[in-house]
């Protein structure tokens, strides 16, 4: 399946993809192929995984990046006086 990653929050080692069906699913950092847990920011990213069904419900496993996305550019501020 492939989704869009919501957000990751790397101190609870969780977080959230939207699949393109619309549904949320979580993820938790074990949940990454070959241990590669996003760093920094990640929402947007687009990623491939698995579904799998728990006792708590529907998980993506075996989270794989396939679309990375960009860094965010720092804003320029105005100075004032203009």
């Amino acid at each position: 399946m492939r989704g869009t990653m919501l957000w990751f929050n790397e101190v609870k080692d969780l977080g959230f993809i939207q699949t393109e069906e619309g549904e949320r699913l979580s993820v938790l950092g074990t949940g990454f192929a070959e241990g590669k847990r996003p760093e920094g920011r990640c929402a947007e990213a687009v990623v491939s995984f698995d579904l799998i069904v728990t006792d708590g419900g529907r998980e993506a496993q075996n989270v794989v990046f396939i679309e990375e996305v960009s860094p965010r550019r720092a804003r320029l501020r105005h100075r004032g006086g203009r």
